[in-house]
């Protein structure tokens, strides 16, 4: 039977990830959630461009899509931090209805957001089902992919872990998150705001070190523009010679005052080269590298999608990707 899932959230993730589960037999939309009043009354297949009606329209209360819809499973992809989205969280649990949310601050407790995922865990742990964060990052590859590496080594040292990305090819909030056609006095401003940056960094370097069993003392995360030496376009946004690009952010994770985890991210339009990769110093050392990078906003969605069967698996409360049985494709039976 398929499983029954609520789309909470039809911006460009929660949209790519409807269409990944309309073409899986083991899947089924019956209900779609967003604020925007553009999207609120229409046929979820057309919100989704699918070129066909899925006979499911887009409302704007998630409680009332819960009772009349009765699905298995939310998918929530409406904001980064928890003190954002913790009141959709609350709501959905009300209807004891477990979640898969791309939301970075879920995927995993910092000090900075500890109180609130214990508020969050509280919740679902009264409902009695899961809440998984989870994506491409955090979530994979600068995360529980080098965690598994890990699992090949009698010795770990230290952990580096590179992600280079050519934005023009994701999508236009992306672009804009990383502060694409700014100048360097918008871009300043930005991240005096939170406005600009990858979130999640602080997320997998903890989940990394309680992964390996390091205390950490400190961890930092750094960001610089990137400035374009020449233009360059995508299909959405055009950035001129002298204007931000992109960024380069920097998070290390220091234990006994040694930087025993480092995350490096260049994402910004125009990289020449894309690519992944993860460099684990220590016995045997472990070099793995993705030519050509993985497509974040592809990756994203196929994430959501399939841990979908894990979080419906999972015991009651806020888990990670540490707690759940490991992913795959899932195409359904």
């Amino acid at each position: 039977m398929a499983i029954r899932v609520m789309l909470v959230g039809l911006g460009p993730i929660g949209a790519a990830v409807g269409r990944q589960l309309t073409t899986r037999s083991g899947f089924r939309i019956v209900g779609g959630v967003d604020i925007d009043p553009a999207k609120v009354g229409r046929d979820v297949g057309d919100v989704l461009e699918l070129g066909r009606r899925l006979r499911v329209t887009v409302a704007d209360r998630i409680g009332k899509t819960i009772k009349a819809t009765k699905p298995d499973v939310a998918v929530l992809c409406t904001g980064s931090t928890l003190k954002a989205v913790l009141p959709q969280f609350e709501e959905v649990l009300t209807g004891r209805v477990p979640i898969v949310t791309t939301t970075e601050e879920a995927a995993y407790a910092t000090a900075q957001n500890r109180r609130l995922a214990r508020r969050l865990d509280a919740a679902a742990r009264k409902a009695k089902v899961a809440v998984l964060g989870t994506g491409v990052n955090p979530g994979f590859l600068m995360d529980a992919f080098p965690i598994a590496l890990t699992a090949l080594c009698e010795r770990v040292d230290r952990i580096e872990v590179h992600r280079v990305q050519d934005a023009r090819i994701r999508r236009l909030p992306f672009q804009q998150k990383i502060g694409a056609g700014l100048t360097t006095e918008q871009f300043k401003h930005g991240l005096e705001r939170g406005t600009l940056r990858h979130v999640g960094f602080a997320e997998s370097i903890r989940m990394i070190a309680d992964a390996v069993g390091w205390k950490l003392d400190r961890t930092t995360d750094d960001v610089q523009p990137k400035l374009a030496t020449e233009a360059v376009e995508s299909d959405l946004l055009a950035v001129d010679p002298g204007y931000v690009s992109g960024i380069v952010q920097d998070g290390v994770g220091y234990a006994d005052g040694e930087p025993r985890i480092q995350l490096h991210l260049e994402a910004y339009l125009g990289a020449p080269e894309s690519y992944d990769s993860v460099l684990i110093e220590g016995s045997p050392r472990i070099y793995s590298k993705i030519d050509g990078g993985v497509h974040g906003d592809i990756a994203t969605a196929s994430m959501v999608v399939n841990s979908i069967p894990a979080v419906l698996a999972a015991p009651p409360g806020l888990r990670t990707m540490r707690d759940v049985r490991l992913p795959s494709f899932y195409a359904g039976r």
